[in-house]
């Protein structure tokens, strides 16, 4: 009789562990495990660089200025963040000009050997901007002055910067920058008190030749 009992438990105890482990695996497999993230619908991000394009296509106005303004302030802030803090800068966004474009980066290169083991810039503030058009037979320029504040971690600067744009296949391009401070990179190569109204001044081989000389001369050893 005893023994009668006892099959019957043991029945009844592989029965209750058997719906037991079918419960548990259903269960398991309704519920994700905790530390797996479940995954993303959202889709992939991409930073994509700003477009600064002409009001017409085919030609530059005074109507341009605020692009014009907007492009040359996220270039002077790209530029101050990159020479203080290191960070990337997409010149292609600004310039087209290759003899330009090479020249800023000696720029920032030579800077950044200087500035970037000091506190970062966090921010720069503009006031008082100036902007004038001028005609010519290219389809004219506008012409940008930029006094900026740089926002550091501890401290701030302010300087000057002078920007000419022209509008490139309907897109306004940077054709010449400069910072005339007495320190600066382009005081030391280009020279103080330069006037910056020429917008075709790096298609000029002998110019951008003399400047590269300068550069090897002075900055070569740093």
């Amino acid at each position: 009789m005893k023994f009668a009992y006892l099959f019957v438990v043991l029945i009844a105890l592989f029965t209750l562990s058997s719906c037991t482990s079918a419960v548990l695996e259903e269960n398991n497999e309704e519920r994700p495990i905790k530390n797996e993230p479940a995954p993303s619908t959202e889709p992939n991000e991409v930073q994509e660089s700003p477009e600064y394009l002409a009001v017409n296509e085919g030609e530059l106005s005074i109507q341009d200025s605020e692009t014009a303004y907007e492009m040359c302030e996220r270039a002077l802030s790209d530029y101050y963040k990159a020479v203080w803090n290191g960070t990337d800068i997409e010149l292609d966004t600004f310039i087209a000009n290759e003899n330009l474009k090479q020249y800023t980066q000696k720029k920032i290169q030579s800077e950044y050997d200087i500035y970037a083991q000091l506190n970062d810039v966090k921010d720069i503030k503009i006031d008082d901007w100036e902007v004038e058009y001028t005609d010519d037979v290219d389809g004219g320029f506008l012409y940008l002055k930029l006094p900026a504040e740089i926002i550091k971690t501890v401290g701030a600067f302010a300087e000057v910067t002078e920007f000419l744009v022209r509008n490139v296949n309907g897109k306004l391009v940077i054709v010449d920058w400069y910072t005339g401070r007495k320190d600066s990179y382009d005081f030391m190569v280009r020279g103080g008190n330069q006037t910056i109204n020429n917008p075709d001044i790096w298609n000029n081989s002998e110019w951008v030749k003399k400047l590269d000389g300068i550069i090897k001369l002075n900055f070569s050893t740093r």
